[in-house]
């Protein structure tokens, strides 16, 4: 007798119906991009970031037939993330997905390590370390009364492997990774994941400078030559690791720092533009009000 086959099982889509999700940076890049595919899983989205047009990222969801509201916020300030919480609360009902993106480095700043001031890393910590806590601590409280959620952090490969961005960025991710790390221990008990996105080079705001000096050079060919993939990434990338992460496939995954790189971080290599020149840095003056202008930019 011929052996039956049963038919491949399917992969099941992920499906964020009847969730409800905030996410900062999304004006732009990766935070626009998640904002996006969130809303198109089924989720009710609360679009944040300093940057006035995240009013776009609210619209484009709606015109999908998406659900979504937006509003201006400083990432690295409690009463704006307080205030983020409660209109998701108050828009949909409650919260059960935070996607602490927003970030700002000064690429395109001081190269020289003696060249920065503590103002610098001072507004970095503020906004790519504080932030994230102050999502921790606010978003715990709404997802508790949910039953539970998950809290996904943009941390970056330069949190991993030195040399992969300046100073007080790199520091300031790592800080990200082990708060995360930490995290997962203070939240036993409440049925709350939280992970990190270690992106590598993706193109965004933030990373423009070194796109476009690499284009005008007619070198855009370089990008990405140390990765095993030979290009670099694209937001919608990222996107999706942040997806799986708030998602029931993921349910057994805490307290990771998971690389979206393309085997970047695989070896040990010396990443150029990590410091970026003083021609990559004519576009920018790399001070701190350039810095604040600029963020959120992730």
């Amino acid at each position: 007798m011929s052996e039956s086959k049963s038919p491949a099982p399917k992969s099941p889509a992920i499906d964020l119906t009847g969730k409800v999700a905030i996410v900062t940076g999304a004006a732009s890049g990766i935070g626009r991009a998640t904002s996006k595919l969130y809303a198109a899983a089924g989720a009710a989205v609360v679009c944040c970031d300093k940057a006035e047009t995240v009013a776009e990222t609210e619209a484009e969801i709606r015109a999908a037939g998406g659900r979504a509201v937006s509003m201006t916020m400083d990432a690295g300030a409690e009463a704006d993330v307080a205030a983020a919480v409660a209109l998701a609360t108050d828009s949909f009902g409650g919260l059960d997905i935070f996607y602490a993106n927003a970030g700002i480095s000064n690429f395109g700043g001081p190269t020289d390590f003696f060249d920065h001031t503590p103002e610098q890393w001072s507004e970095i910590l503020r906004i790519n370390l504080i932030g994230p806590f102050l999502a921790i601590k606010h978003a715990v409280p709404a997802m508790e009364a949910r039953g539970g959620g998950a809290i996904v952090a943009t941390a970056s490969v330069a949190g991993l492997r030195a040399n992969a961005g300046p100073t007080p960025y790199s520091a300031s991710k790592a800080g990200v990774i082990n708060l995360v790390q930490t995290a997962a221990q203070e939240l036993i008990g409440k049925n709350i994941r939280i992970n990190a996105i270690c992106p590598g080079l993706i193109e965004t705001g933030m990373t423009r400078y070194a796109y476009d000096y690499a284009r005008a050079k007619g070198r855009e060919d370089k990008i990405g030559q140390l990765n095993p993939m030979k290009r670099g990434g694209e937001p919608e990338e990222i996107a999706g690791m942040a997806l799986f992460l708030v998602s029931d496939l993921a349910s057994y995954v805490n307290g990771q720092a998971m690389a979206v790189d393309g085997g970047l971080s695989s070896t040990h290599p010396f990443v150029p533009g990590g410091r970026p020149t003083a021609a990559m840095r004519k576009a920018s003056a790399g001070d701190l009000d350039t810095m604040k202008a600029a963020r959120p930019a992730e």
